[in-house]
């Protein structure tokens, strides 16, 4: 139904259909993409995140200085053509998102594993206490 952009809605979003849903004003656009369930199991964390749409080789994981970064990369694209090979319609579509979380210092990439199966990622990360630094008394020397 086309409302005025009084209401939100941009009045072209019914005919120009994006293919991954309207700008929600989310990180994700409202789509479901990126969406992350964590929970914590046998001194690990699960992390399981939704990516409809995207290929293994497309999906890219990275730990740094305690950061766990998940990036995902989508190219599509629609062609229709006559019956003389000219363009009726023409659409593409390339995005990528990402998403960080901190999993300590102490973790390394051995430590995680990850599993992608049918558009969702599963990350299992070791739950590891970060050690305290041990304070050492540092005397000063008096003369005298």
């Amino acid at each position: 139904m086309l409302m005025p952009s009084i209401f939100g809605e941009n009045l072209l979003d019914d005919f120009f259909d994006f293919p991954f849903g309207r700008y929600t004003g989310y990180a994700d656009g409202g789509t479901g993409l990126m969406k992350t369930d964590i929970k914590e199991a046998d001194g690990n964390y699960e992390i399981t995140m939704n990516l409809p749409g995207v290929k293994k080789e497309d999906v890219k994981a990275e730990l740094h200085d305690g950061y766990l970064t998940i990036q995902a990369s989508t190219n599509s694209g629609t062609d229709e053509k006559d019956e003389n090979g000219r363009y009726i319609r023409r659409e593409r579509y390339s995005g990528s998102c990402s998403r960080s979380f901190y999993v300590g210092d102490a973790v390394t990439e051995e430590d995680i594993k990850a599993k992608f199966e049918n558009g969702t990622l599963t990350l299992t990360v070791p739950k590891k206490e970060e050690k305290p630094a041990v304070e050492q008394k540092k005397y000063i020397a008096i003369e005298g």
